[in-house]
């Protein structure tokens, strides 16, 4: 078994979407590996990842319209907003989804939906430099 490890940085323009499966899909053919996974991993607390629809950019809109909804800023009862008032609201927002994302691996490209593609999540409002890890193991 093989394996193969590398990471990027991605700058986001504040809270939304950011796709970054041509990133991933070429550290995927770098790694030389055939038949595995790719683990994809992201290195904080108020940003996370999703497979969604990266056809139809409303879809991401939804998606971004619908966590504003489930978690409010301004929430009155939070006391953790030292960064501010979306500080708490961007940790729950990452709790709620994932910090990492695992995709089987065939003939050295990941085995993703015609339409599915990786979003980097960022839940703050400002921009932020985000770290990505990617981990290819198989054969």
């Amino acid at each position: 078994m093989a394996a193969h490890a590398e990471s990027f940085q991605i700058r986001t323009r504040g809270k939304g979407t950011l796709e970054i499966t041509d990133e991933v899909a070429a550290i995927v053919k770098r790694s030389g590996i055939t038949t595995g996974i790719v683990t994809v991993f992201v290195r904080h607390t108020s940003a996370s990842l999703v497979i969604m629809e990266n056809a139809d950019p409303s879809a991401r809109r939804d998606l971004e319209a619908f966590f504003d909804h489930l978690v409010p800023e301004d929430t009155p009862y939070f006391v953790h907003i030292y960064e501010g008032p979306d500080d708490m609201p961007s940790h729950i927002r990452m709790t709620l989804t994932r910090t990492s994302e695992v995709i089987p691996v065939m003939d050295r490209a990941m085995t993703l939906g015609t339409w599915q593609g990786i979003f980097l999540f960022e839940h703050r409002r400002d921009p932020h430099t985000r770290q990505i890890v990617v981990s290819v193991t198989g054969d």
